[in-house]
């Protein structure tokens, strides 16, 4: 068995209406992955499961939420021990927990990514691609920056965005 990390892209089923953690934690033992937890509100779940590929779970995630939640939704896996790395790797941590933003890929960016979005970004945030994942320090709150309209699934592929203080409970509840 082994620790995976599974990431909706959006928890949001209708106006008002939000996926809520218990269900979702059934969801995933319905579907055979054992020890389900879930990090607050935020759409990730950590179980444990024998190694299989990563689009393998993913279909299957995709499968079951949008069989439980009658909404399709993207859902990015990572191996625990990928997950770690990843935290590790952190270019910003000296950055604030809440303004530093990890966008997930399903598929690597291209180091070329960062020519475009620089263009988008204000001269005090910084931005670096680890392990095909982009890191973002915001310097403020991403909401207020032309920078989040660039970090489209059209614009980059499928991802999606946590932040620090989010990315390091993940890592914390893997071990």
């Amino acid at each position: 068995m082994a620790a995976y990390v599974a990431l909706l892209h959006s928890i949001v089923l209708a106006p008002g209406r939000r996926v809520v953690m218990s269900d979702l934690r059934d969801m995933a033992e319905k579907v055979g992955y054992r020890n389900p937890r879930t990090l607050v509100s935020t759409g990730n779940i950590v179980f444990d499961t024998a190694d299989a590929p990563l689009g393998e779970i993913e279909a299957k995630l995709e499968s079951a939420f949008r069989s439980t939640f009658g909404k399709p939704v993207d859902i990015i896996v990572r191996r625990g021990t990928d997950w770690l790395n990843l935290a590790a790797a952190n270019p910003f941590r000296d950055g604030e927990g809440s303004q530093v933003i990890l966008r997930v890929m399903r598929r690597p960016l291209d180091p070329s990514a960062l020519d475009t979005l620089k263009t988008y970004a204000a001269p005090n945030q910084r931005l670096a691609i680890t392990h095909g994942d982009l890191w973002i320090d915001f310097a403020g709150k991403p909401s207020e920056w032309k920078l989040l309209s660039a970090l489209t699934t059209k614009r980059m592929g499928v991802g999606t965005l946590r932040n620090w203080n989010t990315v390091r409970g993940l890592a914390e509840m893997i071990g």
